[in-house]
């Protein structure tokens, strides 16, 4: 019988540290925030600029940040890539890089210009993504609309 007590004390230990536990409100889940201030949405791009795109943001978390990406793909006619274009000569530019050197920061300021647009790039409307990752493995991501072109002009908002 003293067994049994014993077993049924620990048991019910056991079951109401496993429930204390599990109602903690411990786990983060608020998404890191991402201030992209260049490129902007609409922003004409050098094709061959050999200094390369200029970005600038500012990433934030509430607890610690991970890493970000950038992805740059072909936005013709909206996706569906159906538009007649000569592409004879030219190749649909994409990048898709990501960085882990802030993690564990909770706030990070970054500015580079490690994306280089070839040369043969396609010129037109592109997307430029941006996605950040806290250690908690919550994401956010902002999307401009930019344009590659051989032309030099000034960003313009369509």
């Amino acid at each position: 019988m003293k067994k049994i007590i014993k077993f049924s004390i620990i048991c019910l230990t056991a079951i109401f540290f496993l429930a204390s536990n599990s109602c903690k409100e411990d786990s983060d889940t608020t998404k890191p925030v991402i201030n992209l201030t260049e490129p902007e949405d609409g922003d004409i791009l050098q094709i061959g600029d050999v200094n390369g795109v200029h970005l600038d943001m500012e990433l934030s978390d509430n607890e610690a940040l991970a890493s970000y990406k950038i992805e740059i793909h072909p936005n013709f006619d909206n996706h569906s890539h159906a538009q007649a274009r000569d592409v004879s000569e030219t190749v649909d530019f994409t990048f898709n890089k990501e960085w882990n050197d802030i993690r564990g920061k909770k706030n990070a300021d970054i500015h580079h210009h490690e994306i280089k647009i070839p040369e043969n790039a396609t010129p037109g409307h592109y997307h430029l993504m941006v996605y950040c990752t806290d250690v908690a493995g919550n994401e956010s991501h902002v999307a401009v609309s930019v344009e590659l072109s051989h032309e030099e002009g000034e960003p313009h908002n369509d």
